[in-house]
């Protein structure tokens, strides 16, 4: 009988879109079939005119800024993912900034994350090309086992 590997580090990439949302339900039951931790990854996009910005706002308006969006990030991982799991699920959730394939990626690498699961837009043609694909960057690059979940809409 061949044994599977056991995912014991299984890190859950989301954007919180409806696809991200299928694709947590993969990377929930593997947590849970291995006893394994949950790591549950949101990346905020980098804003290249950030440093322009701060120019024209002040550093407490900044902080209430962050705030809110701090507090918002908590809301919806815990409305999203958090109410969902069952009890016995370990999990972590993390919030980085950056380029996503690259944070993701330097994440996985740091925590040695047995498998990744990412949920895809299922964009094609023009609409892929503009906007690329974050999980098809990190399939390229991944040193590590990827789980791609194709949006429920196409599966």
């Amino acid at each position: 009988m061949i044994e599977y590997p056991k995912y014991k580090k299984v890190l859950f990439c989301t954007d919180f879109s409806e696809n991200a949302d299928y694709a947590f339900e993969f990377a929930c039951g593997i947590a849970k079939r291995d006893e394994g931790v949950l790591y549950i990854l949101h990346v905020i996009p980098y804003n290249p005119n950030q440093a322009y910005v701060e120019n024209f706002i002040t550093t407490e308006d900044l902080e209430k800024i962050q705030k809110s969006i701090q507090e918002d990030l908590v809301n919806r991982y815990r409305e999203r993912y958090e109410e969902k799991m069952e009890k016995e699920i370990e999990f972590e959730t993390v919030t980085k900034s950056g380029r996503a394939d690259k944070e993701i990626l330097e994440f996985a690498e740091k925590e040695q994350v047995d498998l990744i699961v990412i949920g895809t837009h299922g964009r094609t043609g023009i609409e892929h090309v503009i906007f690329g694909s974050v999980a098809e960057r990190v399939l390229r690059r991944s040193p590590i086992p990827v789980f791609i979940i194709p949006s429920k809409k196409k599966a």
